[in-house]
């Protein structure tokens, strides 16, 4: 399998996977709800993880258009589910886009944003962004199981 197709598999698997977590929950108010340590809504870390990769993939390498306000995927609040999944479904479609757009080749090449301290790759950026997808959603499955009373 090449690497690009194992990023679109797991960025459809997590994506998806997104979806049936935002859709779990019993009480849609509990999406926004913060108890003790928990610093971020699963609202809130959907909106993140939507503006993140809409971002970093979708404006910088989809040439999208895609305008990030920060800010605002932190500070939104009650944002109602059918939006949330909305929001899924059309990061989903930039992905898939810009991913069946770009080649191996290009993977090698230096990502087009400096985002870290030094330049990387365009591969080793998307890795990155997996991840980040993966670790915010293990964080959303658990606020879901510990908060959704």
């Amino acid at each position: 399998m090449s690497t690009l197709t194992a990023l679109k598999e797991l960025f459809n698997r997590d994506l998806n996977k997104l979806k049936t977590e935002v859709s779990l929950y019993q009480h849609e108010p509990a999406l926004w709800m913060i108890e003790a340590n928990i610093a971020n809504t699963a609202g809130n870390l959907c909106l993140h993880l939507v503006g993140n990769l809409n971002t970093f993939i979708g404006t910088h390498l989809g040439n999208s258009g895609y305008v990030r306000h920060r800010e605002l995927e932190f500070s939104l609040k009650d944002v109602p589910r059918a939006e949330l999944l909305q929001k899924i479904d059309d990061t989903i479609n930039v992905v898939e886009k810009t991913l069946n757009n770009l080649s191996e080749e290009k993977l090698a090449e230096e990502y087009p944003v400096a985002v870290f301290d030094g330049k990387t790759t365009t591969a080793f950026m998307l890795i990155h962004l997996a991840t980040h997808l993966g670790y915010h959603l293990g964080q959303i499955n658990y606020h879901r199981r510990l908060l959704d009373k």
